[in-house]
């Protein structure tokens, strides 16, 4: 790119010590939106001695947040929580830059949710919770004391920018802890803007943001200073953070990849179904990873479930931020991309593409809506993540291979159950091994339950007083009765 076109880009820059700043080398990375496939900015590739003085920062400002009592945090929450409403539509803005999502449902399905959890996170910053004071030795009183742990080192994937910023911080925050945020390469627009908005209402050094790519995420977690590392990311991601903070014992909280089981008995009702799952599979192009992308249909109702499922595949479009009509908008980048495609070209000859299976237009990274039945359950598009609007479909036998099949992967986060017969659906919500069975539904996330999964889907939780629970620790305050 010529200096001329570098200089109409737009300036993104590290927010740290409550002020926005250049990486100190002053390198920089282009931002490029999916959408048009256009870069449209620039941001810092931030290097070690950015990191360092991030964490100074948090180091700095954590006693004096620490020590602030719950009801002044959860103040400040809800300020925050307000200020995004207020500045919604740049909120909105930045995040179809970010990724090409469209307009309307980033309106309607990201802020909303993202202003109530802050909000859910404010009072959950009042509600500590440990057992109650009492004698368990003779002349001995124990108390319990939960305290923040300290800097947070925290990393936020592409695919929902705003919202699992959120889901970092406004825990993090609400228990008493200071934060160094990590924004995804290919989407720091919409964390930086927050940065902004946050910066205003916390003392400086509270919050920071450094922006960077794979290499400065390692530094991050590699930092001495940081007492906890959280990240959502993928399953090669998750691995190589716990296996740097085992270095120097951090605790760990990561939140990776799923491959959901969506289990579709006879008795189901099929146009319901369809509707539901193929919306939950290809929301978001996919990218999510909860997705319904992995649907066991029991033998009797396949063949009708799969012409259903692919006649929604084909009503269903994806296209521009600003067309109303689009349920989904383009991949993230040019990699994942090529990671889709390749999928559906390595398919084995028992597969069968029942809809889509192609690149949508060559500007931008849109995919079209798939469908593939005729897949057996050792092949690579049931096992690993695809993480792009494809469903997949398996015909199975009885609840036994249903079963089966759907704990046969490595990932255990999310997974649901299609059926009227209530006995059914509780002896499947107890079998299958995920951090989530939704009956008759899937993917609604309320800040009230827990969000994680269990396997090589990571561990720790978001949402929920589970989710706050993991920024704290715990402490054991033992007094005698005789002094």
């Amino acid at each position: 790119m010529s200096t001329s076109e570098l200089g109409r880009l737009r300036t993104l820059r590290n927010y740290v010590a409550g002020e926005f700043r250049d990486a100190a080398d002053g390198r920089t990375t282009e931002v490029v939106n999916p959408a048009t496939g256009e870069a449209y900015a620039t941001a810092p590739l931030s290097g070690q001695a950015d990191i360092d003085a991030a964490m100074a920062a948090a180091e700095a400002a954590f006693p004096a947040w620490r020590d602030l009592t719950p009801a002044e945090r959860q103040k400040a929450l809800l300020k925050i929580a307000d200020a995004f409403e207020e500045r919604a539509e740049e909120l909105i803005a930045a995040e179809v830059e970010n990724t090409g999502k469209p307009i309307g449902l980033t309106r309607s399905e990201e802020i909303p949710p993202m202003v109530d959890q802050i909000r859910f996170f404010a009072g959950a910053a009042r509600m500590l919770e440990g057992r109650s004071a009492g004698e368990y030795m003779e002349g001995l009183t124990s108390i319990i004391r939960r305290e923040p742990i300290g800097v947070c080192a925290q990393v936020a994937p592409w695919n929902y920018p705003m919202m699992m910023a959120v889901w970092k911080f406004a825990p993090a925050l609400a228990a008493g802890n200071t934060v160094v945020l990590k924004p995804s390469d290919t989407t720091p627009a919409s964390t930086v803007l927050i940065a902004e908005i946050i910066g205003s209402i916390v003392p400086k050094g509270v919050f920071n943001v450094v922006c960077g790519d794979r290499d400065t995420g390692r530094m991050m977690v590699e930092h001495p200073t940081p007492a906890m590392a959280s990240i959502t990311g993928s399953v090669r991601a998750g691995m190589s953070v716990a296996e740097s903070a085992s270095k120097d014992l951090k605790r760990v909280h990561l939140e990776l990849g799923g491959k959901a089981p969506v289990v579709v008995f006879e008795d189901t009702d099929i146009a319901k179904a369809v509707e539901d799952i193929s919306l939950a599979g290809f929301f978001n192009a996919g990218q999510d990873c909860t997705a319904a992308t992995r649907v066991l249909v029991q033998e009797s109702i396949h063949d009708e479930f799969v012409a259903a499922l692919a006649k929604a595949a084909a009503d269903t479009k994806t296209g521009q931020p600003d067309d109303e009509d689009v349920l989904y908008g383009p991949l993230n980048n040019p990699n994942q991309l090529k990671q889709v495609t390749g999928f559906i070209e390595r398919l084995p000859a028992h597969a069968k593409v029942e809809a889509g299976g192609h690149r949508v237009g060559e500007k931008g990274y849109f995919y079209a809506p798939t469908v593939v039945s005729g897949l057996k359950q050792d092949d690579e598009i049931i096992q690993n993540e695809v993480f792009g609007p494809v469903i997949t479909v398996q015909s199975f036998t009885d609840e036994a291979q249903a079963v089966e099949w759907a704990n046969g992967v490595d990932y255990a986060l999310a997974s649901s159950v299609w059926t009227k017969d209530h006995s059914r659906a509780m002896r499947m919500s107890k079998v299958l091994d995920f951090g989530c069975v939704w009956i008759n539904t899937h993917i609604p996330l309320v800040a009230e339950m827990p969000h994680g999964g269990f396997k090589k889907s990571g561990y720790g939780k978001d949402l929920s007083g589970y989710g706050f629970d993991d920024y704290t620790r715990i402490k054991h305050v033992m007094t005698s009765l005789d002094a």
